[in-house]
């Protein structure tokens, strides 16, 4: 008996306006989209080529399509954990939520009880983001969604108090959370920091370049400091501690859903409070981090509110927040 059929394509949906943030601005999204087949099943996965850790969609099919033959030597289901086969990354993360996905059809069960969660997960209240502009356009969006009870706002350059004052005039009410892109130096950070505390900013998200960690364990921290870029997979959590209150999981960080959970069990083991978050995507890749988001204290899977065109099953997003997928779209 032979296991999954494994295939992977680039697909391109446009963004609503641009996506901005300290590294750049992009008027459309590339995803790559795995598709792994099996006993009449199709499984599905979906990630983010995303440059700023040298991925291309080139280097994501390629990657995906060399680790094809062996998936599809293995026809038990207990026998798909990848981390022996591909490193932790994008391509990883595609082709390990296909996977859930088909052994959940397979299986006629959902994801959350296959992977032990213990109950059905709910609603999660998402942050929406704002991306860097200046300072008066920042404020005409986030007028435009105050409304929404917690607001992401890209910072990373010149002028980034002025941006948060007007984020704060046009949102009074919001929750607000900041991310800096690795746009800081730890200088910066402690400058910025108590004016961000009177502002009522919750926490900031990745504020010095990934690689220069050990500048915040001298630097007291008023306002609770999220590794990002610096938090990948279990492997990162001993050089975060001291630096570090909180980590995002994101699965295209993890290399997948498997060690996206493994990662979250083991950073609250160690104290950290948990961000779930993703890349900006479609649906398919947000469905499977709504199970990472469940007990979260930030939930970041905005993604799908920013395109203009989304997955034909999509999630739901309403007051309550982001809703599980529904087994149509993945699960």
């Amino acid at each position: 008996m032979s296991g999954p059929v494994v295939t992977a394509r680039v697909e391109t949906f446009p963004i609503a306006g641009a996506w901005t943030i300290s590294r750049g601005s992009i008027d459309a999204l590339e995803v790559v989209t795995v598709e792994a087949r099996m006993d009449g099943h199709t499984g599905r996965g979906e990630c983010r080529p995303y440059p700023r850790y040298g991925w291309t969609s080139e280097s994501v099919v390629a990657e995906i399509e060399a680790a094809a033959p062996e998936i599809a030597t293995r026809s038990d289901p207990a026998d798909w954990d990848l981390a022996g086969l591909m490193p932790a990354d994008a391509a990883r993360n595609a082709l390990d939520c296909a996977l859930w996905d088909l052994r959940a059809k397979i299986a006629g069960r959902p994801v959350w009880q296959l992977a032990g969660l213990g109950r059905a997960p709910g609603p999660v209240v998402t942050a929406y983001t704002l991306s860097l502009d200046a300072a008066d356009a920042m404020r005409e969006k986030a007028q435009a969604n105050a409304h929404r009870p917690l607001l992401k706002v890209k910072l990373g350059g010149e002028g980034d108090l002025a941006r948060l004052h007007a984020v704060r005039e046009g949102a009074p009410e919001s929750r607000i959370i900041v991310d800096a892109n690795e746009g800081w130096s730890a200088d910066a950070y402690a400058e910025i920091a108590p004016a961000m505390v009177e502002l009522g900013v919750a926490m900031v998200e990745q504020p010095l370049p990934e690689g220069e960690d050990e500048a915040l364990a001298g630097v007291e921290r008023p306002l609770p400091v999220c590794a990002d870029e610096s938090c990948h997979d279990r492997a990162s959590l001993a050089a975060l501690r001291g630096r570090y209150d909180m980590i995002n999981i994101k699965l295209d960080k993890t290399g997948g859903l498997t060690e996206a959970l493994a990662l979250k069990a083991a950073a609250e083991e160690l104290g950290f409070r948990v961000m779930a978050g993703s890349m900006l995507s479609t649906s398919l890749a947000i469905a499977p981090a709504v199970l990472v988001a469940q007990g979260a204290e930030i939930a970041d899977l905005d993604g799908p509110l920013l395109l203009a065109r989304d997955r034909e099953t999509a999630l739901t997003y309403d007051e309550a927040g982001v809703h599980p997928a529904m087994t149509e779209l993945w699960g």
